[in-house]
């Protein structure tokens, strides 16, 4: 290509002589401007898309200058005929050039590339260099639907959706879940690359606990009802007069080769103070957690459990000298709903009832789902739409915290400012923690 070009300007010059030399400058200029593209725009819903190698991924819309390769015409044309679902793409973003082509910011499921490529002439449409796809083809369920069990999860563990199958899939929490909880199939799926079959699971104890399991995963044999002395150790809880609180558990370690009387390693004896933390009867909570050391594989250790309180959380905006504080209510944020904690996220609001609590410098606020809260859409009297981000404030709850116990209501300040345009929407807030508004 380069070639040609310098020749084409070569026989010009030649032919034109000095008098056209100026013609010639403003052909060599047209002949090298870029695209420009539009400003990105977030999609409204992402889609997962497959590509057909025709067209390569850029770091920005391919015809705009600065444009570098992401993944090379032959890398695409080998990601559109795997068959892994981790090549599968996820499109969530476009762009659009001046000369109306238009492009997707896409990701593969393992975020391994990610880039725009060409997506055809008319924005909400797929085209060109990509393809919509349904990552997951509905199966026929079994004819057993009841009473499977969760084979080793070290293996094949529950995930929100089959991995690699949506670009937010994650595992899910395992939380009380034991190896005799029984399980049901209400839905099967099969990876629409690999062919391999899914089922969709619900613990049958009304724990909550559901999701996506490769079918290889489950197994209807019963589990054994002790577990070996050889790589066990059998936590029986007690409280203060030690009398026994509900039922015992077995910890099982994962190392091989271990003894009955050979002690713990420090990883298996960590495992063990998480296990017996993790497996306290409902309602109650260890005494003093991670306080096992020098247990032997064979015994059964006691383990002292308190009355546990559960706090519930109110979340509200910081007043001023003239405004009182003002309740976050779920109907405020864009969800209609607050932000959904697994329960192992939840377990951070139960502890001893005499305890104080103070969750000011707990990664949920500070890091995790409950550290900003973005509020719905709202119109103005001339139609202009704004949304509110909450921002959590950890000295000013630290502060108006400082002698709530376990139990009692915990409220969360934030900070609030506004923003232009419509607000963003995520899904997944179910709504399923313990709040008071």
């Amino acid at each position: 290509m380069r070639s040609s070009f310098a020749k084409s300007i070569y026989v010009g010059a030649a032919v034109l002589g000095l008098a056209g030399l100026s013609a010639v400058t403003t052909t060599t200029a047209s002949a090298k401007s870029y695209a420009t593209a539009g400003s990105y725009t977030a999609l409204t819903k992402g889609q997962n898309v497959l590509v057909n190698g025709t067209n390569a991924i850029y770091s920005k819309p391919g015809t705009v200058k600065g444009a570098k390769v992401v993944a090379s015409k032959k890398t695409v044309a080998k990601l559109a005929a795997s068959k892994k679902s981790s090549d599968t793409f996820y499109a969530y973003g476009t762009k659009t050039t001046n000369r109306g082509s238009v492009y997707y910011k896409i990701v593969t499921m393992d975020k391994k590339y990610r880039g725009y490529i060409y997506g055809g002439k008319t924005a909400g449409t797929f085209a060109g260099g990509v393809k919509t796809t349904d990552t997951l083809t509905t199966a026929t369920n079994p004819s057993q639907l009841n009473n499977y069990y969760l084979k080793d999860t070290s293996k094949n563990t529950l995930w929100t959706a089959p991995k690699n199958t949506d670009i937010n899939a994650k595992k899910v929490s395992l939380y009380g879940v034991s190896k005799t909880t029984k399980f049901s199939i209400d839905k099967s799926a099969t990876k629409t690359k690999e062919g391999s079959l899914y089922y969709h699971v619900v613990a049958a104890d009304n724990s909550g606990v559901s999701g996506w399991i490769y079918a290889g995963g489950l197994t209807t044999d019963t589990p054994a009802a002790t577990a070996p002395d050889n790589n066990s150790v059998t936590i029986k809880y007690v409280d203060s007069s030690y009398n026994t609180v509900g039922a015992a558990k077995s910890f099982v370690t994962s190392e091989t080769g271990t003894k009955k009387d050979d002690s713990l390693s420090a990883a298996s004896l960590t495992a063990l103070n998480t296990f017996a933390d993790s497996n306290a009867p409902e309602g109650y909570t260890v005494a003093t957690a991670s306080a096992l050391a020098g247990v032997k594989y064979g015994q059964t250790v006691q383990v002292q459990v308190v009355k546990a309180a559960t706090s519930k959380v109110s979340f509200k905006v910081e007043g001023t000298s003239t405004t009182a504080p003002a309740t976050i209510a779920a109907s405020d944020l864009a969800a209609k709903a607050y932000p959904a904690l697994t329960p192992t996220e939840q377990k951070a609001f139960t502890g001893k009832a005499t305890d104080a609590i103070d969750l000011s410098n707990n990664d949920l606020f500070t890091k995790g789902k409950l550290y900003t809260l973005v509020g719905a859409t709202k119109k103005d009297v001339n139609g202009n739409k704004s949304y509110d981000v909450y921002t959590f404030d950890a000295g000013t709850t630290k502060t108006a915290n400082a002698n709530a116990k376990y139990g009692d209501t915990y409220t969360a300040y934030y900070t609030v400012a506004s923003h232009d345009g419509d607000a963003p929407q995520n899904s997944t807030e179910t709504g399923n923690t313990n709040y008071v508004g």
